[in-house]
């Protein structure tokens, strides 16, 4: 972005050489202080969303749970996810993000911790649904959060940048819940599973007391930064054009429902590999779970570059939604071939691989979208991990329930393209 043009010249605007110098060093620390705080947050939210498939690989002969049970028990989560996160985000404009998020990093954490206490599909479906009210908001708001410190043109970088903790989280997540549940399995009368919960979900209320002192609300408010690199900042997201319109605005325009469907195919797919793949593995033969942690971290891998170089793409060229339509005809290609081929691991897992990849980098640039906030369409969490549990009890597979994502996924493509002509 061109500093020159990035920043109005007003009476009490800098000389233009100066400008440029004064804007880099404001971004440096921005940076350096918000970018890799809000990383670990989101790692841990991720974490403590999806380490439940590899719970699962336990809790189903410790509690007596069937896979409709945990598919349900997975979506629940976006149930209670969906309808708080308005009030959330009402509440973090009105008392700042510095203390919302940390009181939701905070009471997540104490409710992921607590999942160890279940013993019935009913408790299973109350601490899910917990999760989802104590974590609502979180992503969202922290991407509101983040359009107050940077403009509109870096939003699918930065965006991407920090939702990278996801398939970071599940990189490290995925061997380190194996590790946790084979060898803490038993210690002092506890499931490895209930270890887990325990070990992954503290880390993050304590992350959420260090928030309450170290996040600023505003650059306004932003000790750090010095008075001349305020107004530059403050140029720059003003001139950027972000907007945040009222509600009734929103729900009385048609791209509103269009955005909505899409995203809730975008979530659709990347929360069915999330949930179900250390089921998917272990139905392909593998039985050690160091194994099964190993296999469902490798897909987050080729996600990760993949969300990295998509934003990086697509801020350079300015394209959005073209960009996520295809991504997400690829996604559906993807759990075609995997859906078909269960027989051949190798091919059904790549194609899982590129699947997750693909969604990632879908999810990241639909952020960077204008005021692309559609809380509803968060129950693509809850509808998709939900069917593949209700296909795989009637079915005895995943295959059917692959399908019917990947006809969502298509649908999703056609929303958006809709909404680019509308």
């Amino acid at each position: 972005m061109d500093l020159k043009e990035a920043i109005p010249r007003t009476p009490d605007t800098f000389d233009i050489s100066r400008t440029q110098a004064t804007a880099v060093r404001p971004y440096k620390k921005i940076d350096a202080r918000i970018i890799p705080f809000l990383f670990l947050c989101y790692m841990l939210a991720y974490l403590d969303r999806i380490n439940i498939g590899f719970a699962n690989l336990q809790m189903q002969s410790d509690v007596g749970i069937t896979d409709k049970v945990f598919g349900f028990a997975a979506g629940m989560f976006f149930l209670g996810y969906v309808l708080f996160e308005l009030p959330s985000n009402l509440l973090l404009v009105k008392v700042g993000a510095r203390k919302t998020i940390s009181r939701i990093l905070v009471l997540w954490g104490l409710a992921s911790a607590s999942m160890l206490f279940v013993d019935s599909a009913t408790k299973f479906y109350v601490l899910r649904f917990l999760l989802g009210v104590f974590e609502a908001g979180f992503a969202p708001g922290m991407l509101y959060y983040l359009t107050l410190w940077y403009p509109t043109s870096r939003m699918a970088t930065v965006s991407s940048t920090v939702m990278l903790s996801a398939p970071i989280a599940a990189i490290v997540g995925g061997p380190l819940s194996g590790y946790i549940m084979s060898t803490m399995n038993g210690v002092h009368g506890l499931g490895g599973w209930q270890w887990m919960f325990l070990l992954e979900g503290l880390p993050a209320a304590l992350v959420g007391v260090v928030a309450f002192f170290y996040l600023s609300d505003t650059p306004e408010k932003a000790s750090w930064l010095n008075d001349d690199e305020k107004q530059v900042v403050s140029s720059l997201t003003q001139r950027s054009g972000a907007t945040h319109g009222s509600l009734r605005n929103v729900l009385t325009n048609r791209h509103f429902y269009l955005l909505s469907g899409v995203l809730f195919s975008v979530i659709s797919g990347a929360y069915v590999v999330s949930f179900w793949l250390p089921s998917i593995v272990k139905t392909s033969g593998v039985t050690s779970l160091t194994e099964i942690g190993m296999y469902s971290a490798i897909p987050y891998i080729p996600a990760a570059f993949a969300m990295i170089l998509g934003g990086m793409w697509s801020d350079r060229k300015g394209e959005r939604k073209g960009f996520v339509a295809c991504l997400m005809v690829g996604v559906a290609l993807a759990m075609l071939v995997a859906a078909y081929t269960p027989q051949y691991f190798a091919v059904s897992f790549s194609a899982l691989c590129v699947a997750a990849a693909l969604s990632w980098t879908a999810i990241t640039t639909f952020w960077a979208i204008p005021s692309a906030h559609y809380s509803v369409a968060l129950l693509g969490g809850f509808v998709a991990p939900s069917l593949i549990g209700v296909m795989k009890t009637l079915t005895g597979n995943f295959q059917s329930g692959m399908l019917v994502v990947a006809v969502i996924e298509v649908v999703g493509a056609g929303l958006l393209l809709l909404s680019r002509r509308a």
